[in-house]
């Protein structure tokens, strides 16, 4: 109940489609129990022609009521199928559109934790399994359960004490049906989670596939994707194994009440104590009475497994985003620029600091460079400000807003990145370029693209702006997916730019072509720098030194210079490096 009351809003919208298909099955059942009474007639007319009060005339009037029965049945199994199937499968639309969207909002740091092939499992492969539990197994039940009661009242009205016998077994097959639930549905899960393993391991090798073969481990990833998939087959099976040994129990149980019945209708019927119709009628209604739980008992490896993918989906379903926006978030648009970081501490691991009271101040306008070895939080403090992350202690502030205070999307339009790991989508170098600006003409891409110094080699491509980048722009290199990322920042335009090592995949000649191009970009913009070489930002109108987490010094290029501190020696140690 709990999975099912967590897909109820999903599956309100389309809970017409579900009453018209359940209406449907309900006449499919009713059109089943009058096929008995039918022969049950039929029996009763052969008796009685003997005395003269029945005639062939009743027989051919039953003829045709059992045609339109099989014609009804028909229409109305038709109907069930479809409507049943149409709800599911829109239903099913409804939710993978409200996970992928759920899933944008959540932060980065989630994405960090999960492997990708996992989540598209669970987007698409345990979604799929919803469809046997809203097109199957809950339309299934109900419908099975007016069946069972329907049958028992006629089986009641027939013979009092048969209906009675008949009940025998069903007390051993209700404790069937929920011990196999119990016992199985952690071993779908299992199986569930394995072929997520799978998928993770499928997309982590074809994403890193040329490193696979320039390290020659194409058997080393074949033995472990082997064992991987080796792990869904033994969990599955070990699922389904009892799930083989469950089906033939529950037939067997099922078949003591026909026995019982056989043996005493049977009787019943020599003492005369029950008519030949009603036992021929029983017999027939008998296989229908058991139906429900035979069906359910069947349906009921769909079922865990739908439920066992049902609760991987809820887990996603119920992650909550740690960057939420307030209540009474406003909108922003053409900012200043003015940035100030105000005793900012940060850590991704508890206890583990990244960064350590950090305050500056930035004007608009003005350009910020940030120095330091590796893992110093260069990049995390560049990711605070469109609130990839929230600090831990102290406030952001834009222009005397505190960013917390603002809406995400207002916020993030007033700020372009570029990152050294650049993403390129599987499009055409135009539809990357437009990404920063989905409204833009062909003059301004091509203008954007002039700047960042692209022009040129996509010009040269295959099909130039038209050209298929491949899956993360593999088809292009280093450089080339770095200045189609430049001239994305460029057309989105934004007031307040953050370059994360935007020209470290370049040779120095296109670095100097590029930096001219950012230069021009800078104009009038709030720009945050993060730069291995530091000769590109001996301009910046102030330059932060970061070390442990925290600022040891801060100033001009002159000023650090004179320190003879930190920047300094990294300035000193670079000259040498470039000799």
């Amino acid at each position: 109940m709990k999975e099912l009351k967590a897909l109820t809003r999903f599956i309100k919208p389309f809970k017409w489609w579900i009453i018209l298909a359940t209406l449907s099955m309900v006449v499919v059942t009713s059109m089943s129990i009058a096929g008995p009474w039918a022969i049950r007639s039929l029996v009763d007319t052969v008796e009685k022609s003997v005395d003269g009060s029945r005639s062939i005339k009743h027989v051919q009037i039953i003829t045709l009521v059992v045609i339109c029965i099989y014609i009804i049945r028909g229409i109305s199994r038709f109907g069930t199928n479809y409507l049943s199937h149409y709800a599911a499968w829109k239903i099913l639309e409804n939710i993978r559109s409200f996970l992928y969207d759920h899933l944008q909002k959540l932060p980065i740091k989630f994405f960090k934790d999960r492997q990708t092939g996992d989540l598209m499992s669970r987007v698409i492969a345990d979604t799929r399994n919803f469809e046997v539990l809203l097109a199957h197994a809950i339309p299934t039940i109900l419908v099975n359960g007016l069946m069972f009661i329907g049958i028992f009242c006629i089986l009641f009205y027939m013979n009092v004490q048969l209906a009675l016998l008949t009940l025998i077994p069903i007390p051993l097959l209700i404790f069937m049906v929920l011990k196999y639930s119990k016992i199985s549905r952690p071993l779908f899960r299992e199986a569930q989670d394995c072929i997520g393993k799978v998928n993770s391991n499928l997309q982590d090798n074809f994403t890193g596939i040329q490193e696979i073969k320039s390290f020659t481990q194409e058997d080393h990833e074949y033995q472990k994707v082997g064992k991987s998939i080796a792990a869904h087959t033994k969990a599955i099976l070990k699922a389904l194994k009892l799930s083989n040994g469950f089906h033939p129990t529950i037939e067997f149980v099922s078949s003591i009440g026909t026995v019982i019945v056989i043996f005493f209708g049977g009787m019943l019927a020599f003492n005369g104590s029950l008519p030949l119709k009603d036992l021929v009628a029983f017999l027939l209604y008998l296989q229908l009475f058991y139906q429900p739980i035979m069906a359910l008992g069947q349906i009921n490896e769909g079922l865990q497994q739908a439920l066992a993918s049902a609760e991987r989906v809820i887990d996603i379903i119920n992650e909550e985003s740690e960057i939420v926006e307030n209540e009474n978030a406003i909108t922003i648009e053409g900012i200043k620029g003015n940035i100030e970081f105000k005793n900012i501490s940060f850590h991704y691991i508890d206890n583990i600091q990244i960064l350590k009271n950090i305050s500056f101040k930035i004007k608009s306008g003005d350009t910020l460079a940030l120095v330091g070895a590796t893992g110093v939080g260069k990049t995390t403090i560049a990711n605070l400000i469109p609130r990839f992350y929230d600090p831990t202690e102290g406030v952001i502030y834009i222009d005397n807003n505190d960013i917390r205070d603002l809406t995400l999307s207002s916020l993030r339009k007033q700020i372009s990145l570029v990152s050294q790991d650049v993403f390129l989508f599987n499009g055409t170098v135009k539809e990357n370029i437009m990404y920063g600006n989905l409204e833009a003409f062909d003059e301004d891409i091509i203008n954007a693209s002039k700047l960042a110094n692209a022009h040129e080699f996509i010009l040269a491509l295959e099909n130039g702006y038209d050209t298929i980048v491949g899956e993360r722009g593999v088809k292009l290199s280093g450089g080339q997916k770095q200045r189609i990322s430049i001239a994305r920042a460029i057309l989105k335009n934004a007031p307040i730019l953050i370059l994360d090592e935007a020209t470290s995949s370049v040779d120095t000649q296109t670095e100097k072509q590029i930096q001219e191009a950012l230069n021009k970009l800078k104009v009038n913009k709030t720009s945050i720098i993060i730069a291995h070489r530091l000769s590109t930002i001996k301009e910046a109108n102030q330059i932060v030194v970061l070390k442990d987490g925290e600022i040891l010094e801060k100033g001009k290029h002159e000023e650090l210079i004179k320190l003879n501190g930190l920047y300094n020696q990294l300035c000193k140690a670079q000259s040498t490096e470039d000799v």
